[in-house]
């Protein structure tokens, strides 16, 4: 059995040349040692797997190759590589130091490269910095690390820091498919792709996968071995997903969901990766945004046709919903329920958007006419059978004027100042039937009461004494008019508001107002009960004035306002008080004294009350 070894160190890159996606700093570093402009302490950052410490090994061989004309030379005695995350003691760095010091014996430099600077302890960062900013001039320091930001700032600002990126997925397929290419393997372009993607930006990553697919498919690798070996949900699933939606098929769309817990994927990774979809068949919807889709050109033509079947208010939604089920997954209590709720919601955006409008029908005048024509043949018919009938026909009122009075009279004494003051109790009978009326001639058609036997009684019927309803048709152009003629017969029916003006006095109010207060804090009304307990009303020629410290105490009684007045003109039996409500800030001083304060007011009233407290050695 021969010794395998795994892609990531047979491909290791040799020269700047063979770098993946690192060219702009490749290029500043070849550019650097050609022209002899190579700093002494350099950082390399970035994510995992970028080439970081394959870029420290190029450029430590490199400096090295300059002055040397054996190329195969590796001058292996000149690198030193010390793991920082098991070497981070301060010891460790002093011993480093000492080493500096001796000069190399082959080549012109030292190259010392330290992986995963980050993990060294504070106390090793400060016995570096002395060495760090003056080196020897054959000492090279790289340091290389994936979190930056754990190195204190007197270390970075003595380095100069390359920033290594990102391997794109385009960049990382086509390094994938030269391996594969020089491995004899046959690789479909998707099932690189897909590779790429899992990697997430490190082509160490890629490789890792890669060998480990192709020790499951074999030499030919395609997208479904590769989609089954990594337990990954490839585009045709989320396109069969996203056809079910459009089509509204809620039934299915259950069941397939069904089918890739079945199939052992996550839920998360499900919501997460059609959130993706929604957006790679947005960027189809424009030809400037298309090169954003990283797939291979037979994968594009699948979601560029998808995406025509689709529209912005849709995809724009439906990425909406997913991304907030994304957010949501790992705080829920039942998850798969959210994730069909989710899809059930994107499943009826079709139906939400489609609503149709209710068309508007212009009516023509014939109509009017018509109508008109109508309307004066049924006046005929309701006057000529008006003059036949004998009995007289009475109106239907909602509430007669002597029933709201029984009822008044009825109600306890606790309940008088509600029901009188309130707005609902306020409003006159004839504006109740006055709307029941307007009610009645906007539906066209006024509902005629049964006619009432006479009965043996002189009494005259009160109800008698209301006119007549006529049918009144809503789109005649009379109606507005008969409106107007059946509003102001009721208020002329109704009774009018008894006028009181008896004389009162200011205690008589006062009297009153403290009753109400009292009646307020029995229904468990406190604090509006204190606001009218904090001032003394005063009386002047029928106005009630109160002055407060504030505009929220004014507010407050305003709302109250009806109530109130409406109890205090029955009691007091004049209809003519009014309540003036001001707002003057500097009442509220005399709410605020401290107990200097007030010991001060008292000093200037009488001088002598200083000399009291002074005399008993009193304290305020």
């Amino acid at each position: 059995m021969e010794h395998f070894v795994v892609s990531a160190r047979k491909y290791r890159p040799q020269t700047f040349m063979d770098v993946v996606g690192q060219q702009a700093i490749t290029n500043t570093l070849a550019n650097a040692i050609k022209n002899n402009h190579l700093a002494q302490a350099l950082l390399f950052t970035g994510p995992r797997g970028v080439g970081k410490t394959t870029c420290a090994r190029i450029l430590a061989k490199m400096i090295n190759q300059k002055e040397t004309p054996d190329p195969e030379e590796d001058f292996a005695f000149n690198i030193f590589e010390l793991d920082a995350a098991s070497n981070n003691g301060v010891d460790q760095i002093r011993e480093l130091i000492d080493q500096v010091r001796i000069p190399p014996q082959v080549g012109s430099y030292k190259v010392y490269i330290i992986d995963e600077v980050h993990m060294l302890s504070q106390a090793a960062f400060n016995a570096f910095l002395k060495t760090l900013e003056e080196p020897p001039k054959h000492a090279i320091f790289i340091l290389a690390t994936t979190e930056k930001h754990k190195i204190i700032p007197t270390i970075l600002s003595r380095c100069q820091i390359f920033d290594f990126k990102r391997i794109t997925v385009t960049d990382a397929r086509n390094y994938l498919a030269y391996i594969a290419e020089q491995e004899g393997v046959n690789a479909e372009e998707d099932a690189l792709h897909i590779i790429a993607q899992k990697a997430d930006g490190a082509m160490r990553d890629a490789l890792s996968i890669y060998d480990r697919v192709v020790s499951f498919s074999g030499n030919n690798l395609t997208r479904q071995a590769v989609t089954e070996n990594l337990n990954v949900l490839d585009y045709d699933t989320y396109m069969q997903v996203t056809d079910l939606i459009l089509d509204n098929n809620i039934p299915q769309l259950l069941v397939t969901y069904n089918d890739i817990l079945s199939s052992g994927f996550d839920g998360h990774h499900f919501i997460a990766g059609l959130a993706s979809h929604f957006r790679d068949l947005l960027v189809c919807k424009d030809q400037k945004t298309i090169d954003l889709l990283e797939v291979g050109e037979q994968t594009k033509a699948k979601y560029f046709e998808q995406s025509q079947k689709t529209s912005h208010h849709f995809l724009l939604q439906a990425i909406e919903l997913a991304n907030s089920c994304d957010l949501k997954y790992k705080s829920s209590h039942n998850q798969r329920l959210l994730v069909e709720l989710c899809l059930m919601q994107l499943a009826s955006i079709g139906f939400d958007s489609e609503k149709k409008k209710p068309e508007s029908k212009i009516i023509s005048a014939s109509n009017f006419e018509k109508e008109a024509v109508s309307i004066s043949k049924d006046k005929k018919e309701i006057v000529q059978e008006n003059e036949h009938d004998t009995s007289s026909p009475s109106e239907e009122v909602n509430l007669p004027a002597n029933k709201v009075a029984s009822e008044n009279c009825a109600s306890t004494e606790d309940e008088e100042y509600y029901s009188e003051s309130s707005p609902a109790s306020t409003t006159p009978s004839s504006e109740r039937i006055e709307n029941t009326e307007i009610n009645s001639v906007e539906n066209d058609t006024i509902p005629q009461p049964e006619p009432i036997k006479e009965t043996p009684t002189h009494e005259e019927n009160p109800k008698d004494k209301l006119p007549k309803r006529e049918k009144v048709s809503g789109l005649s152009l009379k109606s507005i008019t008969k409106k107007k003629e059946l509003a102001e017969k009721q208020r002329a029916m109704m009774p009018t508001e008894e006028v009181m003006d008896e004389s009162f006095s200011e205690e008589d109010m006062i009297r009153e107002w403290k009753n109400y207060t009292e009646r307020l804090k029995k229904k468990g009304e406190k604090i509006l009960a204190s606001i009218l307990e904090s001032q003394t009303p005063v009386l002047k020629d029928k106005q009630i004035h109160l002055i407060f410290p504030n505009e929220t105490m004014k507010l407050d009684l305003e709302r109250e306002e009806n109530r109130l007045m409406g109890y205090m003109k029955k009691k007091l039996r004049n209809t003519h008080i009014v309540l003036k409500i001001k707002v003057d800030e500097a009442t509220s001083r005399k709410y605020a004294f401290t107990p200097q304060e007030k010991y001060e007011k008292l000093k200037e009233a009488n001088p002598l009350i200083d000399n009291l407290r002074a005399t008993f050695d009193l304290d305020v």
